[in-house]
């Protein structure tokens, strides 16, 4: 029989499990404190419980534990570390350092199926969905590296959340709760290229989280050529879709936009984007694309994202430039692979 992967459930899910052998009740946000607050990788290690209980929990289930493959860290201090699964599967997570804290890219996929032509991330496809324990022991491993707490959360490493719907949310859910590390859902952004049922779930559940929309072209003819899932939704439905979340939540989106040099860099481009988002609370995020083996873009001058954004805050769109952080070591925006390399 499959053991229970103990740390993906959420209270409620380990509360049941909990009352299926016949402990207390108590004992659930017990085990959930040591997992998830304590960050501890063997049941022997929750002192609180009986040998009994401890036993039958090392014949139930099981912790997810992550090891550092690789280790790399930038000029800027940023950290990327390539991180083993136990199947033998890598992903990349970034830990990146600001005045305000400490910032965690997470994966959420072993690879992606997006296509999008832009992102090293997808060249080799999806090979599987991690679990909600797989991304949460991204952080908890990170911080016991580096020994302190990562305060916020940006789900736009390798992989789309969106196509790994429940196990995000379990997540947001778990890392976000007091009994946990109660990490503020307003200090995570999670980042989808828009699979736009997905984004009408993702409203229903109103969280508190930035949703941050992938979306790079102003036409869908020119979206299609960098992004395939425009193939399936237009840009006219994903904005929709966005107007519709935001009315539903109170949540302002974030719209990130690469800056691609000849692709979607023009004047034209910027008065196109300040209609499409016209009327909605929003704020794009200009991102200076990073350079991706295999890919034949390249980033547009420094003038020319200077004069975009100007031309955006003249059209009373509220716009800033992406830092770039951990370039050197293909830590940056669209740079991280599942491969050991």
């Amino acid at each position: 029989m499959e053991k229970i992967d103990i740390k993906s459930l959420q209270l409620s899910g380990l509360n049941e499990y909990v009352e299926s052998i016949g402990a207390k009740h108590f004992v659930a946000k017990q085990i959930y404190t040591w997992l998830h607050e304590k960050n501890v990788d063997s049941f022997d290690d929750m002192t609180n419980l009986s040998k009994a209980l401890r036993q039958r929990l090392k014949d139930d289930c099981n912790i997810t534990k992550l090891s550092i493959r690789k280790k790399q860290v930038s000029v800027d201090g940023t950290i990327k570390y390539l991180y083993q699964l136990e199947d033998g599967n890598c992903v990349e997570t970034v830990l990146m350092r600001y005045e305000h804290g400490n910032s965690i890219c997470v994966s959420c996929q072993v690879g992606c199926r997006m296509g999008c032509t832009f992102c090293a991330s997808t060249q080799h496809g999806k090979v599987r969905d991690l679990t909600a324990s797989e991304i949460l022991e991204q952080l908890y491993h990170t911080e016991k590296d580096i020994g302190e707490r990562v305060s916020n959360i940006v789900m736009m490493g390798i992989g789309e959340p969106l196509d790994n719907f429940n196990n995000a949310i379990s997540f947001i859910k778990i890392i976000s709760s007091p009994e946990g590390k109660n990490i503020s859902q307003r200090n995570i952004s999670l980042s989808t290229c828009g699979i736009v049922p997905r984004i009408y779930d993702l409203a229903r559940l109103k969280l508190g989280i930035t949703l941050s929309i992938s979306l790079h072209a102003t036409t869908t003819e020119k979206r299609k050529v960098t992004m395939p899932i425009t193939n399936r939704y237009s840009v006219e439905e994903l904005l929709q879709a966005c107007r519709d979340y935001t009315k539903t939540t109170g949540r302002r989106i974030s719209f990130e936009y690469s800056m691609i040099k000849g692709v979607n860099d023009t004047d034209e481009d910027a008065q196109r984007l300040s209609q499409l988002l016209k009327g909605m609370i929003s704020h794009v995020n200009l991102i200076p694309i990073n350079p991706v083996d295999g890919s034949p873009y390249t980033q547009s001058d420094d003038k020319v994202i200077r004069a975009f954004q100007k031309k955006l805050l003249n059209l009373h769109v509220n716009a800033t430039i992406r830092r770039r952080l951990g370039q050197d070591i293909s830590a940056a925006c669209g740079q991280l692979r599942n491969e050991n390399r």
